[in-house]
């Protein structure tokens, strides 16, 4: 296992700041501000004791077998998916483009 790797965790505890894990022989965090871009009210919401998420390996203590994961980093979407949808896109932005598909759909 090394740094930036993808793997199958086992949630163990649930606290406000953050997610406790194991993987193998390996007990990890993930912290709040790793489970979205978003704000996360509450956390043990979104997860349940005994799920297994993916979690992407930040920091690695061969020490103490610690572990600091991310889960928002496990979940990104694909960089070509990410290049032809706008995740981003609002109203306004609907209400800009809504002149333009329709001229598009009328003359395809």
């Amino acid at each position: 296992m090394e740094k930036g790797d993808r793997i199958l965790v086992k949630i163990t505890g649930i606290q406000p700041y953050g997610v406790f894990v194991e993987y193998e022989n390996y007990q990890g965090l993930i912290h709040i501000s790793e489970v979205s871009d978003h704000f996360v009210k509450e956390i043990d919401k979104l997860f349940t004791v005994g799920e297994m998420i993916y979690a992407t390996v930040l920091e690695i203590d061969e020490d103490s077998n610690k572990l600091q994961l991310s889960y928002k980093a496990a979940q990104k979407i694909h960089p070509r998916v990410a290049k032809q949808v706008d995740i981003k896109i609002g109203f306004r932005s609907i209400e800009k483009k809504l002149k333009e598909w329709i001229s598009m759909k009328k003359e395809g």
